[in-house]
């Protein structure tokens, strides 16, 4: 008999609602991550009383009933609104798009003006089919705002020009003729307060952890412990990239301490949308909390391309790679292993989408059994 009925490789997000899951139904499980630290990209450090995000900042939001009902099971959550703020050389602009951002880009008052403005923008485009991201771009919002607010941002984000990225990144675009600053439409959204490593360690709590433990080096004596494997990580590095490597995007982050000031921007995001500003967005950590905290926090974002040893961010979702990626499930369909979360399906997951997702595959696992 196996010591452990799941061993769960990643500390995430995804890993943990799934141990908690199987925790609750009295199976035994054991985690374990590479890293030093649980919590996976949403790991949060404590710097002077503010929290700090490592890996890229993070906002919880959802309209599920069952997700918000977990979530709030291991900690109590802010009422935390995102309200981003978009630089253009300067020029400030509200994300999303609202009646704010058609004002100061064209001077218009009433959403009937707004909506003529866009419709006139799109007009002029003449694009009937989209081929690609700017075209899709700007038959859903026009010039305008596609070369001040999307362009250099998406394309210092992916690291290719517009014209060569695909139309599905982009086919939906938050437009509102309200003056509402709310980035996000679900019903509930906030942070849980302690920051995510404290929330993600009481969703821990009581099961057996182990981090510092590379998977992929001691995998023959790890898979004698336990009857199945969730998997986390990277799925062609799983497979030791046998049948080629998966692109992915990655970031690097700039952060730095200001102990003589209070407050450096104002916002807790603000996305720098023009080609020249090297990154996409500064952090400023203290105002997703309210303010608390000495001093403040910023981070810069740069987006990279990745390579090994870097952190796999974003998927490059590509026909290229959903090919390639759908032959690795097929070798996963040969294995006594479960591939789970953003880098084992190969898809970018809210946090909200990677706990329906491991309450999902929990269900699959167990009606298999």
């Amino acid at each position: 008999m196996s010591d452990y009925d799941f061993l769960i490789v990643g500390a995430g997000l995804y890993g943990a609602s799934f141990a908690r899951l199987a925790t609750d139904d009295g199976y035994r499980c054991l985690v374990i991550d590479r890293r030093d630290n649980i919590a996976g990209n949403v790991y949060t450090e404590n710097v002077h009383g503010i929290n700090v995000y490592k890996y890229g900042a993070h906002i919880f939001h959802t309209d599920d009933d069952a997700v918000w009902k977990f979530a709030q099971r291991f900690a109590e959550f802010n009422r935390y609104t995102n309200t981003v703020i978009a630089n253009y050389n300067g020029e400030l602009y509200s994300l999303p798009f609202n009646m704010y951002t058609f004002n100061k880009m064209w001077g218009v008052i009433t959403p009937d003006e707004a909506r003529a403005k866009l419709d006139e923008q799109i007009a002029m485009c003449h694009v009937d089919e989209p081929k690609n991201l700017e075209e899709q771009a700007m038959s859903l919002i026009g010039r305008d705002i596609y070369e001040k607010l999307i362009k250099g941002y998406t394309e210092k984000q992916w690291g290719r020009k517009a014209t060569e990225l695909p139309g599905f990144i982009i086919k939906r675009l938050p437009v509102r003729l309200t003056y509402n600053n709310n980035y996000f439409n679900d019903k509930y959204q906030g942070i849980p307060i302690g920051g995510y490593t404290a929330w993600i360690s009481k969703m821990l709590d009581g099961i057996e952890v182990r981090t510092g433990v590379d998977y992929l080096k001691n995998r023959e004596e790890l898979d004698k412990l336990s009857d199945k494997v969730i998997y986390t990580g990277m799925i062609d590095e799983f497979y030791g990239y046998r049948l080629g490597n998966l692109e992915y995007r990655s970031l690097r982050f700039e952060t730095e301490y200001m102990p003589d000031k209070d407050d450096y921007q104002g916002n807790a995001v603000v996305n720098y949308t023009d080609s020249e500003t090297p990154y996409t967005r500064i952090i400023e950590h203290k105002h997703f909390e309210f303010g608390k905290g000495e001093g403040t926090v910023i981070t810069r974002e740069y987006p990279s391309d990745w390579k090994p040893g870097d952190e796999p961010y974003y998927p490059l979702n590509n026909e290229r790679n959903n090919k390639l990626y759908e032959e690795y499930r097929k070798l996963a369909l040969e294995d006594n292993v479960f591939f789970g979360g953003r880098l084992g399906n190969y898809k970018y997951f809210d946090m909200d989408d990677t706990i329906a997702a491991a309450m999902k595959d929990y269900a699959i696992i167990c009606a298999g059994e």
